[in-house]
């Protein structure tokens, strides 16, 4: 076989390391934390493909590990997609040194939110509502079969989603990167997943972090509430104010029990002066 041949042939994960992954994308949510979420459990599904691509370089696999230690988020069962995309594209960064490797964390990020989304959709707002609504019928009965009928059916789509993402995952990981020939279109395609994983996480921000300020003036018996001021120039500026203060704090590479004592400190003294509250 050519040397092209063999760069376009389509290889396969060898199977106790594919099984390996899959096993461990169970533990997502065994070490979940709120500074990197499941982002450990995400580097420990990974291991045993990141020793194999770097095995012999320790550089390589620190930077590798420190990689995939960053926040993760998103809905556990189509995750494997996620893992077997970032194999192949490390894969390629071990043996390609114009491949830039900022462009494994911008795809992980780009693809957190559209995954998580079509998740959501199918494992907890159908597959959950049927499992629970067949168990409950069961359960009615006084039938022993009811958890068992929970748990099946909840869990037979999950695993085969996992089983076949990762496989999906994998294959389309080559497929991307074999496309990507020219340092120009890694570079553009680094962009946009940046781009895009960008737009996501400042929709996180936006549903997740709430903060709102219940002042309010009277001028000239006109009443002016200072939030529906801030709503009109620009919607949801509190929060992503305190998104970008957080974040500036973590650069000065505090500890992050003194960043989280520092919001406490600051929310508590905003809180009691009237300026800022959560949600009402």
């Amino acid at each position: 076989m050519t040397e092209v041949a063999q760069e376009s042939a389509v290889r396969t994960l060898p199977k106790k390391e594919f099984r390996s992954i899959f096993w461990r994308s169970f533990s997502l949510l065994g070490s979940f934390n709120f500074e990197r979420m499941q982002g450990l459990a995400f580097l420990y599904a990974m291991l045993p493909s990141l020793k194999r691509i770097y095995r012999g370089d320790d550089e390589g696999l620190k930077s590798a590990m420190s990689r995939h230690l960053e926040t993760f988020n998103m809905t556990l069962a189509p995750s494997p997609l996620v893992m077997g995309t970032a194999v192949a594209m490390e894969e390629k960064a071990k043996s390609d040194s114009a491949f830039d490797p900022t462009a494994i964390s911008a795809v992980k990020v780009s693809l957190m939110g559209p995954l998580s989304g079509i998740g959501d959709t199918f494992f907890w707002g159908i597959f959950r509502i049927l499992a629970v609504s067949l168990a409950i019928g069961f359960a009615e009965n006084g039938s022993f079969l009811a958890p068992i009928i929970l748990l099946v059916v909840f869990n037979i789509p999950n695993f085969l989603t996992r089983w076949y993402t990762l496989k999906l995952g994998y294959s389309q990981g080559q497929g991307i990167m074999r496309s990507m020939g020219s340092a120009n279109t890694m570079q553009l395609f680094t962009y946009c997943a940046g781009i895009v994983g960008a737009m996501a996480m400042g929709s996180m921000t936006a549903l997740w972090v709430t903060i709102n300020s219940p002042l309010k003036f009277t001028i000239s018996k006109n009443k002016i509430v200072i939030q529906d001021y801030l709503d009109q120039v620009f919607p949801a500026l509190l929060p992503i104010a305190f998104t970008l203060g957080i974040l500036w704090i973590l650069k000065k590479r505090l500890p992050v029990m003194a960043v989280i004592g520092i919001i406490i400190a600051v929310g508590f003294v905003l809180g009691s002066l009237g300026v800022i509250a959560g949600a009402e």
